[in-house]
């Protein structure tokens, strides 16, 4: 992975994180600290982890070399966050600092190590791939949310409808 590639694959990722705050912005505030699906994480908790965690952790790890993720700090996040607006004023600030690391990151943030939590080994290319991943499988799990909490979540390709800074470029 080079650059480039980098770009187009973020610019592709602004426009699914635009679908994620449509999805989240589909379930309804009352559920918000529910468990739609039993025995998993309440739409906030999704919300902290996959922003948080993945999203801007791992953007700002692949920019410094070094991932600082803290799953086990989540909860206080969570208590911290007491509506859905300020949920989804997180996921929106999480994206911003992602951003704002990932434009600064280059060939050599991509093919460098990048240190980690979770012990294993990493450069920048396959901590991007890995963030991909977990994003659309936490994606996905709020689509399951939002039937669960008889909502309708947006169509999954419809990124024209996406809130400003996250539509298609052009």
């Amino acid at each position: 992975m080079n650059k480039q590639w980098l770009d187009g694959m973020w610019d592709h990722m602004r426009q699914k994180y635009g679908m994620y705050l449509r999805v989240l912005q589909a379930i309804p505030a009352d559920d918000f600290d529910a468990h739609p699906i039993p025995h998993m994480r309440t739409p906030k908790e999704l919300l902290v982890h996959t922003s948080g965690t993945i999203v801007r952790d791992i953007a700002e790890g692949v920019a410094s070399g070094a991932i600082k993720a803290d799953e086990g700090g989540e909860g206080a996040v969570v208590e911290g966050l007491g509506s859905k607006q300020a949920a989804l004023d997180f996921a929106r600030e999480c994206w911003r600092r992602a951003d704002a690391a990932i434009a600064s990151a280059g060939d050599a943030q991509l093919a460098g190590a990048v240190d980690n939590p979770w012990g294993l080994p990493l450069d920048g290319t396959f901590a991007m791939v890995i963030m991909n991943d977990e994003f659309l499988h936490h994606r996905g799990q709020l689509y399951a949310y939002a039937r669960a909490c008889d909502a309708e979540p947006p169509f999954m390709w419809g990124f024209d409808e996406n809130p400003e800074g996250f539509q298609p470029k052009g």
